[in-house]
């Protein structure tokens, strides 16, 4: 399946905003165990917080990659502005303030420990995720040491296919009027990573939340 935008962007499919039920959840988190990442289930906000700053050691180099499920929960904030952590993301705005886009694309592109959301996840524990610029996609594939993502269980899927249909129907008309709000300009689907497998046992961790979050 291709994803295809319409050139007037349209209001988000809400069928792809209902949280999964827990037979859903389980089956996901299972498939996510089988393709090497380490899957969790929070009970609460507070819990997900706890779960993931659990997760990375005082001083740690930390890349916060653009997220509104991070800023509900509080994480981005912790993270930023604690002092805890070696904050990436600050280092990140200095450079492209400095027009120093090498610099900026080396340094987000193998952080230690990068922090994030997805898009969707299937029950088949395939994790698909959109970017305008790709920012964070290099870190999620690669780059960095450990990838801890923090997902609504509103975005778990039956398979790829409804994967996209959820990023071209729900995701994109949000973050696009998310855009046009703050910067006004409007969003760019440019960039799809869909990630089958982790080879690296444990690199990876999927915390999920029964809470409406993020896009």
């Amino acid at each position: 399946m291709t994803i295809s935008i319409p050139d007037e962007v349209l209001a988000p499919n809400m069928d792809f905003a209902q949280l999964a039920s827990d037979e859903q959840v389980q089956r996901t988190i299972q498939a996510l165990k089988a393709n090497g990442m380490d899957a969790t289930l929070a009970n609460n906000g507070d819990e997900a917080r706890r779960l993931v700053l659990d997760l990375i050691p005082d001083g740690a180099e930390v890349f916060t990659a653009s997220s509104q499920t991070l800023n509900n929960l509080g994480i981005a904030d912790e993270i930023e502005q604690s002092g805890r952590f070696d904050n990436i993301r600050a280092k990140f705005i200095e450079l492209y303030q400095q027009n120093k886009t090498d610099e900026m694309r080396k340094l987000g592109a193998s952080p230690d420990i990068v922090v994030g959301s997805v898009h969707a996840i299937t029950e088949q524990g395939e994790v698909l995720i959109a970017s305008g610029s790709g920012s964070q996609l290099s870190g999620y594939v690669y780059g960095a040491g450990r990838v801890i993502w923090v997902v609504s269980t509103k975005k778990l899927v039956r398979d790829v296919d409804e994967g996209l249909r959820r990023i071209a129907e729900y995701s994109f008309p949000l973050e696009d009027a998310r855009l046009r709000e703050v910067y006004g300009k409007p969003s760019s689907l440019n960039k799809i990573l869909l990630i089958n497998k982790e080879f690296q046992a444990g690199r990876i961790s999927v915390i999920l939340l029964k809470e409406d979050l993020g896009f």
